[in-house]
């Protein structure tokens, strides 16, 4: 089997990572994707600020050395089982997710481009860029939607968990990026480029 090529894919929260990921293995039939958003520690061992408030965007949220492995069983052509991550959503219950190894793996979160231990497996490494105003508009929607949570909580987190977590971590993370993609409205022409050279 030919080592697959694979694709890191990062940004600050709400920078449109998830969605051009979405939109690149809609044009990459032979990609699968593996996002870091399964990953996550149980929510019974997120360390919680001084107000009671489980910080998930602590580097030490996500289990990296699992997140790893995985990782080269698909580089290695295996297939890989685990089951989705919930978070506060306490009334859902996680699926089965599996993931077959293809020519194409994109893996996906804040992260990855920060561990070495994944950045060093990474062929080519994307940034996806947006301002600030838009990445807290596009976090407030996708919480309330995706994981329950109410406005004043999105809030608190952005102010006191997102913010010092990407200006900790994730921006720096950018000196590491092959290509940097701005995400203001649209990132259609880097989507284009990109699938066309996976496709080739």
């Amino acid at each position: 089997m030919t080592k697959p090529i694979i694709v890191g894919i990062t940004g600050g929260s709400g920078s449109g990572k998830t969605l051009f990921m979405n939109s690149l293995i809609s044009k990459v039939p032979e990609a699968s994707l593996l996002s870091m958003d399964n990953y996550y520690v149980d929510i019974s061992k997120q360390k919680k600020d001084k107000e009671g408030i489980e910080d998930f965007d602590r580097l030490e949220s996500i289990d990296h050395q699992l997140y790893v492995n995985d990782l080269k069983k698909l580089i290695k052509g295996e297939t890989i089982s685990f089951k989705e991550y919930t978070f506060n959503n306490s009334g859902s219950e996680g699926k089965t997710i599996t993931i077959e190894s293809k020519p194409v793996i994109l893996v996906e979160g804040i992260f990855v481009l920060h561990v070495p231990e994944i950045r060093e497996l990474l062929d080519l490494k994307l940034y996806i860029e947006a301002p600030h105003y838009l990445m807290m508009k596009r976090r407030i929607i996708r919480d309330a939607n995706e994981r329950g949570y109410d406005l004043n909580d999105v809030l608190y987190r952005y102010e006191h968990h997102v913010t010092p977590s990407y200006k900790k971590y994730i921006e720096p993370s950018k000196q590491w990026a092959d290509i940097i993609i701005p995400n203001h409205d649209s990132f259609d022409a880097a989507l284009n480029v990109i699938s066309t050279f996976l496709n080739q």
